[in-house]
């Protein structure tokens, strides 16, 4: 199976093809913003190294977040654009799975693994599996309530992802893998692995955006408060 993978959840902008789980070509930087005016012309430049046009592509893999609302937006309107211009499914992959199957890729077997994404005003996105089972659902978690949980994993846990070192003190002889986004080969295989019809292109949010829509159009008198 030939895929595109497209990640710019984090502060990676990567574009990748992948034929049976071998990289054909791979386009990443480290990027915090700027990721609109590059997706582009690092899916030209992978497409072009890989060799293949685009109609020979199976399947099309983006990230989904948890992330960055803007780098969210950016990969996902171009998967779903290239999408629906080959008519070829567009597989979401969460970034929390990608990281932790990201260890799997480093030949790393913990018994206990925590994807941990910085997300800010002190929390964390977050999600645990206990020997290669996952517990629970991901969530934007307090420090306080992550270190809970990793706590409770008990010593060895692995972490990963930018959060993984605001967290590196909750358990004694924690394993920390300060990762700035997933690996490409971690995301070839969930992507090849993923039904579509169960993993849809569409953004995982954790919490409400920073921003938030005026409560007046431009022009329009402010609402008078009466004591």
């Amino acid at each position: 199976m030939r895929v595109l993978l497209i990640d710019s959840a984090l502060s990676l902008c990567t574009a990748a093809v992948f034929e049976d789980g071998a990289a054909l070509a791979v386009r990443s930087e480290p990027m915090f913003k700027g990721h609109q005016e590059r997706l582009a012309g690092f899916v030209r430049d992978a497409m072009a190294e890989a060799g293949i046009g685009f109609d020979a592509l199976d399947r099309i893999g983006v990230t989904i977040g948890p992330g960055s609302f803007t780098g969210l937006r950016v990969g996902l309107a171009f998967a779903q654009g290239f999408g629906a211009a080959l008519q070829r499914p567009v597989v979401g992959i969460s970034t929390l799975d990608a990281l932790a199957a990201s260890i799997e890729m480093d030949r790393v077997a913990p018994d206990a693994v925590a994807a941990l994404i910085d997300a800010r005003r002190g929390q964390v996105y977050a999600r645990f599996w206990r020997r290669g089972v996952v517990e629970g659902p991901a969530e934007a978690l307090s420090l306080e309530a992550a270190a809970a949980r990793l706590a409770a994993l008990g010593p060895g846990v692995t972490l990963v992802g930018s959060g993984a070192p605001l967290l590196a003190d909750a358990v004694p002889g924690a394993i920390v893998v300060d990762r700035p986004g997933p690996s490409p080969e971690a995301l070839a295989r969930l992507v090849v692995a993923a039904d579509p019809c169960l993993a849809p292109p569409e953004p995982q949010y954790l919490r409400a955006p920073d921003a938030t829509p005026p409560t007046r159009l431009p022009g329009q008198p402010r609402t008078q408060v009466r004591s």
